[in-house]
């Protein structure tokens, strides 16, 4: 009777052991290289723009073109990026590349009417809420952005042009992202007038509210007390030599007319066309997944985003320990992956997610 060599017969274990182990590699290895080629691939037909499109806007005041650009390619999961002031620029949110793409997560910049890259009416009867959601209706259509695949992110004004968009159009939408923004405007006049201002220098909160008194908004010493004694602790803390280029960017470009218009040219509430706005009766009605993100130093009080997301029947809330109100930036690991996470767990199918 033939003996079996045992080392030979470990040998030939460790062999098949180490071929079924490439096997499965390479299995593997090709998917993942497909996913990211995937992700970057651009099939739309014509002349390439690097994701550019400018799509035409109808409006009461007759056609005009609003910019866009899409950062990658899922079909699955599609995130138009709303941007705040109102009045500033999609520029602010260039540090999502550094996150977004590797997740495999598409994403669109886009300039509302009025601000970027996009036309200017430079007429104030443009500048009405109601208005900026049909805008924002007609570049959901454009883009082809369907209730399986459309996050809507708003930060800021963007938030309330979200809300009022959801309100209408929810039906549209897979999962949505308030960032940084109350839902009642009276509520954040109230937060503004017993915290913040509570917070700042005695000796300059009373030059600030002269200023403010006489209507005196173009007096160069309004913007150079607001910048270190607020902007500096409450919209980006980072010390405002170092603040992110893509802030300064977007700040240089802000329309003052529709700023103005719409928010008041206050830093200490509301005023404008948004002086009495309030959603806090309509949160019940909203049902598609949403997360809202309140940071500890924001202008928007944190345990009212906490409370917002406890009224909305599919809420989750993403506090931001280190953050104020561009936590995108000043506490980003924190609001980078609870925005990941969110989004991947909408994605699954989940309705609220702990964070």
């Amino acid at each position: 009777m033939k003996t079996e060599n045992p080392i030979s017969t470990i040998y030939f274990i460790a062999c098949l052991f180490a071929v079924s182990f490439l096997a499965c590699s390479d299995v593997k290895k090709p998917d993942e290289k497909e996913d990211g080629l995937l992700y970057f691939q651009n099939n739309a037909p014509g002349v390439k723009t690097g994701g550019v499109k400018v799509i035409p806007i109808e409006t009461p005041k007759g056609t005009f073109k609003v910019w866009t650009k899409t950062i990658g390619n899922n079909p699955k999961i599609k995130v138009l990026l709303l941007n705040g002031g109102p009045g500033l620029t999609h520029e602010y949110f260039e540090c999502f590349e550094s996150f977004l793409p590797a997740e495999g997560i598409e994403f669109i910049y886009y300039d509302q009417l009025g601000c970027g890259n996009s036309d200017n009416p430079n007429d104030t009867a443009m500048w009405s809420l109601p208005r900026y959601v049909e805008e924002v209706e007609q570049v959901r259509k454009a883009l082809n952005l369907t209730s399986d695949n459309f996050y809507l992110l708003g930060h800021s004004w963007g938030a309330i042009l979200a809300m009022d968009y959801a309100v209408k159009y929810q039906q549209n939408i897979k999962g949505l992202i308030l960032s940084s923004m109350m839902c009642d405007a009276i509520d954040y006049d109230n937060y503004a007038a017993d915290v913040l201002s509570k917070q700042m220098d005695s000796k300059v909160l009373d030059t600030i509210m002269t200023i403010e008194k006489n209507n005196d908004f173009n007096n160069p010493k309004y913007m150079q007390l607001l910048m270190p004694h607020f902007y500096a602790k409450h919209i980006c803390r980072i010390p405002l030599a170092e603040w992110p280029e893509p802030v300064t960017r977007s700040f240089a470009k802000i329309n003052a007319s529709l700023y103005v218009t719409m928010q008041g040219p206050s830093e200490f509430g509301i005023a404008g066309n948004l002086e009495k706005w309030s959603r806090k009766n309509d949160l019940k009605n909203i049902t598609t997944p949403t997360l809202t993100v309140g940071a500890k130093y924001d202008t928007m009080d944190p345990e009212h985003m906490k409370w917002m997301a406890s009224e909305l029947p599919n809420g989750s809330f993403l506090y931001c320990a280190n953050g104020s109100h561009m936590c995108f930036y000043d506490d980003q690991e924190t609001y980078m992956e609870g925005l990941i996470k969110f989004i991947k767990a909408v994605d699954e199918g989940k309705k609220k997610v702990e964070l």
